[in-house]
């Protein structure tokens, strides 16, 4: 039937209009004999719910936004799809918007885009997550939003995130029951606050078993490739480099096993390098990458269902804590003999 109506799917279902436009708005509360039956008739009719009407009728947009300011496009790409997975299911548009969290200029152009979209809720990204202005206009305005991996203040929102301090602690100890003990480690940039826990998961390892950490073997990063490079230089052109280094996330260490290549040293069998998240480049890469696999789409999806139960003012969904793990592959291997 061509632009069928919300009466036409309610006649053909045997219900009320109510309960065809609770079905639609994808609601809870409805019997699952009901649902089945409307979303039947929806199906036969093709209807398709208006998304203005929806709109008008219950005050909210149906859209939710997703702000960003990450270097990583697999990242970003990963986020979007696990928040889009929980949006289509419950009926919800997605507003992608990138910004510069240094911009000082950054909260207003959050409150321009609150303004002009009307969006119900958003969900913040680090290190935007981690912007004291931001979160404070958020909770000045009451619009609901959930922080994804957030570092500071996290009594302040709800969040999801991954314990990236114990996946850095498991990923060192491996490395220290390989023999490794003079590891090197690149930090990640300063401003991504949640990425400082990996080093803190490296030291608390390295202290456990014992063993001291060089301070010349530990690199500031800048999370790009480039950083990786530039870190991998000042490692390994010392008189005796470490027999493995651990990078805060994968595109660093990429750039390290580049210059071992160009420097020829080889991987494993003299230096082992391991990152962390798991991206594209881990496995696109010679050798693949030992690394630490984030559930970054899980996490995106817990938070939209955290963000959409607070839209509706329902409860049940928490600040919620997922589990990393080791993804084992060829760039790790025991240490050198005489290590």
């Amino acid at each position: 039937m061509a632009n069928a109506t919300i009466d036409d799917v309610a006649k053909r279902a045997g219900v009320s209009i109510k309960t065809v436009s609770r079905v639609a708005n994808k609601e809870p509360n409805v019997r699952p004999a009901t649902r089945e039956k409307v979303q039947k008739a929806m199906d036969e009719l093709d209807y398709r719910p208006n998304l203005s009407a929806r709109s008008l009728a219950g005050r909210k947009s149906y859209v939710i936004g997703l702000l960003f300011d990450n270097p990583s496009a697999s990242y970003v790409l990963d986020v979007q799809t696990g928040v889009l997975s929980s949006c289509r299911a419950r009926g919800y548009d997605l507003l992608i918007h990138p910004c510069s969290y240094e911009d000082p200029e950054v909260t207003k152009e959050i409150a321009d885009v609150i303004r002009q979209t009307r969006v119900d809720g958003l969900i913040l990204t680090p290190p935007v997550s981690d912007v004291p202005e931001i979160i404070e206009l958020l909770n000045e305005q009451k619009i609901p939003f959930v922080r994804i991996a957030p570092a500071v203040e996290k009594e302040n929102s709800p969040y999801v995130e991954t314990n990236d301090q114990q996946a850095a602690f498991d990923m060192t100890q491996r490395l220290i029951e390989l023999g490794h003990t003079r590891i090197g480690f690149i930090t990640g940039h300063p401003d991504h606050k949640a990425v400082a826990y990996r080093y803190d998961g490296f030291r608390e390892a390295m202290a456990e078993s014992g063993l001291s950490i060089d301070p010349k073997l530990v690199v500031q990063g800048l999370n790009s490739f480039e950083s990786g490079e530039e870190a991998a230089r000042a490692l390994l052109s010392r008189p005796r480099h470490p027999s493995a280094i651990f990078a805060s996330n994968d595109d660093m260490a990429a750039g390290v096993i580049k210059v071992a290549h160009e420097m020829g040293i080889a991987i494993p069998g003299q230096l082992s390098v391991a990152g962390f998240d798991d991206s594209p480049v881990a496995h696109q890469i010679w050798p693949a990458l030992t690394t630490v696999r984030q559930p970054i789409q899980e996490m995106a999806r817990r938070a939209t269902e955290l963000l959409l139960q607070r839209v509706k003012g329902q409860k049940g969904l928490s600040n919620q804590v997922l589990a990393s793990s080791i993804i084992v592959r060829d760039s790790v291997g025991p240490a050198p003999a005489g290590e």
